[in-house]
């Protein structure tokens, strides 16, 4: 055959002979990780009902709050019920010991004996915190009236998530660029896009507030960690809260402490948007060291170790800006309606096309909201 004189960089693809060059790899960029799903885990059980219910109990608190001293050595207190004739309270913030000598519940007072002991009476005044060290009972004496706590019954409502995925007839028959099944491609797709919503719905979820069990017209939403926290609420600016507008050691410590004094557990996850990430990694720059035989520059905190216990640092986009999560994985759990975790159901054919539904139905526990916390507010 003569020579033609044809080549590549003229005609490019245009030439009938010339194979077209695509690599067999379809790139996503779009973020689909759930790093607070993953840290936490598959649930041991499923729910059973679309109203999830669970139980929490507690002890008899051992401390209260000075609410007024009406005359002398008799104050009121927050919760009368707490004390008993002959308990021994030690005055926060002072080395007195005291010693409840009557109780009247009616008028919610409490008549102290100061400086018990040879101790040296302090300043007990409006919300002094009293710790109950212990009851000292009188030998031979009748038996006090019975204490007990009152169990509460807590609840979360399970979340339908749904996606629908339809592929034509001759789109399921022709050769496809970079996969092989045009459906199996478009279930994994939906597949993380129902994941990543779970995430989003486990942290930032909300019940309906009217019928938050749903109805034929009315769609059963979970609530999620932000809107079940309420015990544990940290703000710059809060009493007693430490200064700053962006997340400092101190401030976490702070919230860490506070959840520590009415926690049995502690803390092993903090949960963070971008911006707070950062600024937990600031934590370890002054005393940052570098060595002439390495050029690497880490800056990287992934667990945080307090006095108050070891901390994962997860990272996660689903996490509002200027929001800090305190957990405890031990009581937090994500568990599906019996036999509706994620899965795929065949749709009825109407026509040239294969249909399906992608189908989860989730819920939320979160045992003793008291272990866990949020701090809020930051804005620099």
């Amino acid at each position: 055959m003569s020579f033609s004189g044809k080549c590549t960089y003229t005609a490019g693809s245009t030439l009938p002979e010339i194979a077209e060059d695509v690599s067999d790899l379809v790139a996503i960029n779009s973020p689909h990780e759930t790093p607070l799903l993953d840290a936490l885990g598959d649930a041991q059980r499923p729910a059973r009902s679309t109203v999830h219910e669970w139980l929490e109990d507690s002890l008899v608190p051992n401390y209260d709050t000075v609410t007024s001293n009406p005359s002398g050595n008799t104050f009121g207190v927050t919760n009368v019920a707490r004390f008993r004739v002959g308990d021994i309270v030690r005055v926060e913030g002072t080395t007195e010991l005291a010693l409840v000598s009557a109780i009247n519940t009616g008028a919610g007072t409490i008549t102290l004996t100061r400086g018990y002991g040879g101790s040296t009476e302090g300043t007990i005044e409006e919300d002094t915190v009293l710790h109950i060290v212990g009851n000292a009972a009188l030998e031979g004496a009748d038996a006090d009236a019975a204490r007990s706590s009152v169990r509460s019954r807590k609840q979360n409502y399970t979340q339908i998530f749904t996606a629908t995925v339809s592929v034509s007839g001759s789109e399921l028959a022709v050769n496809q660029l970079g996969i092989r099944d045009e459906l199996a491609w478009q279930k994994n797709l939906r597949s993380r896009e129902l994941l990543r919503d779970l995430e989003n719905s486990v942290i930032n979820g909300i019940a309906n507030d009217a019928t938050p069990q749903g109805s034929s017209n009315v769609r059963r939403t979970m609530h999620g960690i932000l809107s079940m926290l309420t015990a544990n609420q940290f703000a710059p600016g809060q009493s007693g809260f430490p200064a700053g507008t962006a997340l400092t050691e101190v401030q976490l410590n702070y919230a860490l402490r506070e959840i520590w004094k009415q926690s049995t557990g502690q803390v092993d996850l903090v949960v963070v948007g971008g911006r707070e990430k950062r600024a937990i990694n600031a934590f370890v720059s002054s005393t940052r060291r570098f060595f002439p035989n390495s050029d690497a520059y880490r800056d990287n905190v992934s667990t945080y170790e307090s006095d108050f216990g070891v901390a994962k640092v997860v990272l996660s986009r689903s996490v509002p800006l200027g929001t800090v999560l305190l957990l405890d994985s031990s009581r937090l759990s994500v568990l599906p309606l019996a036999g509706r975790s994620f899965h795929y159901t065949n749709l009825a054919r109407t026509g040239d096309s294969e249909s399906g539904q992608l189908v989860g139905e989730y819920t939320m526990e979160m045992r003793n909201e008291s272990a866990h916390g949020v701090i809020r507010g930051f804005s620099a």
